[in-house]
């Protein structure tokens, strides 16, 4: 019958371990919770003209095109 001997693990290498099982877990969530941010707040004028006008591709999706004479405000 085989013997089990369990040795110690470092306290680095107990780190390392676990930053390399929780690294892609918490990527996708803070992806995920940005994106929510992002999707929510693009309403906000703030965000849209500071933020999403100055992405490359998506920026003039974002541009308010409406006349001044139109606004409320």
């Amino acid at each position: 019958m085989a013997r089990l001997v369990f040795t110690p693990q470092s306290t680095v290498a107990a780190t390392v371990t676990a930053t390399k099982r929780w690294v892609p877990t918490l990527g996708i969530w803070g992806a995920s919770a940005g994106a929510g941010a992002l999707l929510l707040l693009s309403v906000t004028p703030l965000v849209r003209r500071e933020l999403l006008e100055k992405v490359p591709v998506l920026g003039s999706y974002y541009q308010d095109k409406t006349p001044a004479s139109d606004k409320p405000f």
